[in-house]
């Protein structure tokens, strides 16, 4: 029995194509928005891509780049069929073409739905991958005479200014690195020595952020230096008052905002999906319809149109035996070629 059996007359297929017909057309911007979010987001993951621990985090935005193309190509082709299949002369010429097209139009829809998914699953790598990143651009962020890591104090300042973030957990992680460069250190000072002679990796360590860490909405005059000092500050306790750096650290932080962007991109891919399964149904109705016609010569005669022209059970069903037709008679080949080849020899 046909799945969600409907009849249709010449009135009723017409009004179809035509609402296929602009839906694809949205299909098709549908495409340019998946496209534009795939390309917004790839250029996002470059201005940062320093600090990323490896490249796997461009698999999104590369499959959505991808799939906004294809998705493109396939409605612009989806709408010329349901144009053409208002005159039934030219609905013949699509008529074996269609049914290849919607098997590749269901492949794709379930590649959609795959990228939807990647997109709000994937804040959790990110945050492995900004956290190395992070954690190891933090340690180049003295390095700025070295070549390769010039630029990564630059991209730090503007990182932590930007998200208002200081530290890879938080502020505390720049007091267990070195981030001021041995240039910058009197080294016949005796402060300088203790500190690097008490450190056992031989590094200047201070309990300080770099100034990109403040927070300019405290009345205080920024304390980035000596931050656990009390007595080096007047009426100063930072055990109970609010410091003026930035408490969150910049991995959260960036996990948040990227987690965000992901968030409303995988429901718009979501949204986009809905659209696509309705106009691949909606075009599935349009060819069983045409097919169906009780008089062929006569195209306002009455058809049925389904989804499936069997139950989803016999349709599984139909489709495992068919695998395994195919398998029993590549099978019988290869066992022809095999006695071929012992009778030659």
């Amino acid at each position: 029995m046909a799945l969600w059996k409907v009849k249709f007359d010449l009135k009723k297929r017409v009004k179809l194509a035509q609402l296929l017909w602009l839906m694809y057309w949205v299909s098709v911007m549908a495409g340019v928005l998946v496209f534009s979010m795939g390309l917004f987001f790839k250029i996002e993951l470059r201005k940062r891509s320093e600090l990323m621990d490896n490249k796997e985090s461009h698999f999104v935005p590369n499959l959505l780049i991808g799939v906004g193309l294809i998705g493109c190509g396939i409605s612009a082709f989806g709408c010329k069929i349901c144009y053409d299949s208002l005159d039934f002369s030219k609905y013949m010429k699509w008529k074996s073409i269609i049914k290849p097209f919607l098997i590749f139009f269901l492949i794709f829809n379930v590649i959609l739905f795959f990228s939807a998914f990647l997109c709000f699953t994937m804040s959790i790598p990110l945050q492995f991958t900004l956290g190395e990143g992070l954690k190891n651009g933090m340690k180049f962020y003295k390095d700025t005479d070295v070549p390769g890591r010039c630029y990564m104090k630059r991209t730090l300042d503007l990182m932590q200014i930007e998200f208002r973030c200081c530290g890879n957990n938080n502020y505390k992680d720049w007091f267990e690195i070195q981030w001021i460069s041995n240039r910058y250190l009197d080294f016949s000072s005796k402060e300088v020595k203790d500190r690097i002679s008490s450190n056992v990796d031989g590094q200047y360590l201070l309990d300080g952020v770099p100034f990109s860490c403040c927070n300019p909405s405290s009345p205080r005059p920024c304390i980035h230096y000596q931050v656990t000092n009390n007595s080096a500050y007047y009426s100063y306790d930072y055990h109970t008052e609010e410091l003026n750096i930035w408490k969150r650290g910049c991995r959260e932080a960036l996990v948040f905002y990227y987690g965000g962007l992901m968030n409303t991109i995988g429901v718009l891919v979501l949204l986009v999906t809905i659209l696509e399964v309705a106009v691949m149904v909606g075009l599935q109705y349009v060819n069983t319809s045409l097919s169906t016609l009780v008089n062929p010569e006569d195209p306002e005669s009455e058809s049925e149109g389904w989804i499936l022209e069997k139950s989803v059970k016999e349709t599984f069903t139909d489709i495992i035996d068919k695998m395994k037709a195919m398998g029993k008679a590549n099978r019988v080949e290869e066992g022809v070629e095999l006695q071929a080849v012992s009778t030659v020899s």
